[in-house]
């Protein structure tokens, strides 16, 4: 075999370009972990600007001054627990909800008289002091409407729950609607979730429902979710996260056209301040009055409770932010509309401070 001879660095700058594998390869590995580094980082900003962006949009939105007169039009409503109709609360508990709600404008408590059985079957047990409270409350506050608050956890998205596909349960939903209504409740408010977007079932269900209140004469009420804060962002939440969350803004107008009053769950936005809150709020509302019909009543959720938990910072979604967010969504949108008004959620959370700010902020008596 050939001997080959190296020839050795003439110079010291020549024998300073020569280095060892090692270090060759220690400086490879320090490219790559930059570039990963470099990639990670731009990951991190294409997923956060969008939302930077959307922040600061929606803080932009709580700015400017709310249009006078945008206050109470005596047509809200509260969320109440099930001890109204258990056997838990007394007259004298009546009594001090009829002066709790003098003054104010609240026309209409949703008293949960649930929940429905997944197969849309309501036992009577679940309601047993009803027609008690409905004539304590005709005593102590007349004007006020006693509706029956029904729900039950859908099968959207686990198979435990209701399934509205099925004939049978809608059906069973109707008649548990004509018993409750026989008991006397001056109406009936449904909260169905979670209810993903575009669910005809439930359009049909609704209009089954309001062929019996309009024959009864009393309204068919509804909680809503909220509205896509982009268009279609629903699906993409839902495909990201497995649960949709909001409606589209053209389902929304769907489900108001079939009832007589719709409530937005206006809460829990996943909203860290109370400025995107407030701001959060008044673009609901925009959305919301875009395609509610003026002789559907549509009111705002206020949060009567403090949770820190995911999707809900007890510091951000605050009485005073939600009703300016409201009051400006109002004003942009539709600032002298008759049907309107907020409903607070719920009674048996809700602190002095809660309804000291709907008072000076919504009813404007203080």
């Amino acid at each position: 075999m050939e001997q080959v001879e190296h020839a050795e660095p003439e110079t010291e700058a020549e024998a300073g370009e020569a280095e060892p594998v090692e270090a060759g390869a220690g400086r490879s590995r320090s490219r790559r972990v930059r570039w990963a580094i470099r990639l990670a980082l731009g990951l991190v900003l294409v997923l956060l600007l969008p939302l930077l962006a959307a922040e600061i949009a929606l803080r932009v939105n709580y700015t400017g001054d709310p249009a006078d007169g945008t206050y109470t039009r005596n047509r809200d409503a509260i969320w109440l627990g099930h001890a109204w109709v258990d056997g838990r609360k007394r007259d004298a508990d009546v009594t001090a909800l009829a002066r709790r709600l003098d003054g104010t404008g609240i026309r209409d408590l949703y008293v949960h008289a649930g929940p429905l059985e997944h197969d849309g079957t309501l036992p009577k047990s679940a309601y047993s002091r009803a027609s008690w409270l409905i004539s304590a409350v005709h005593r102590e506050s007349p004007g006020i409407r006693v509706q029956a608050w029904l729900g039950d956890k859908l099968a959207t998205e686990e198979p435990d729950g209701m399934h509205l596909e099925r004939d049978a349960t809608r059906a069973a939903i109707v008649r548990s609607t004509r018993e409750i209504l026989a008991a006397g409740f001056d109406g009936v408010h449904f909260d169905l979730e979670p209810l993903h977007s575009g669910d005809g079932h439930y359009l049909d269900l609704l209009d089954s429902l309001h062929t019996v209140t309009a024959a009864a004469g009393v309204p068919l009420s509804v909680a809503s979710h909220q509205i896509d804060p982009l268009p279609g962002f629903h699906s993409f939440w839902g495909t990201v996260a497995g649960h949709p969350k909001w409606w589209s803004q053209e389902f929304f107008g769907q489900v108001a056209r079939r009832v007589d009053q719709i409530a937005v769950m206006s809460y829990d936005t996943m909203q860290p301040l109370q400025s995107t809150y407030g701001g959060y709020v008044a673009q609901q509302t925009s959305l919301a009055l875009e395609v509610t019909p003026p002789t559907t009543d549509l009111l705002m959720g206020l949060p009567f409770f403090h949770e820190d938990r995911f999707g809900h910072r007890a510091s951000a979604e605050t009485v005073p932010a939600a009703v300016r967010g409201v009051r400006l969504g109002l004003s942009r949108t539709d600032a002298d509309r008759a049907n309107f008004g907020v409903a607070l959620y719920v009674d048996f959370a809700a602190t002095e401070d809660d309804w000291s700010a709907y008072r000076k902020d919504w009813v404007h008596t203080e």
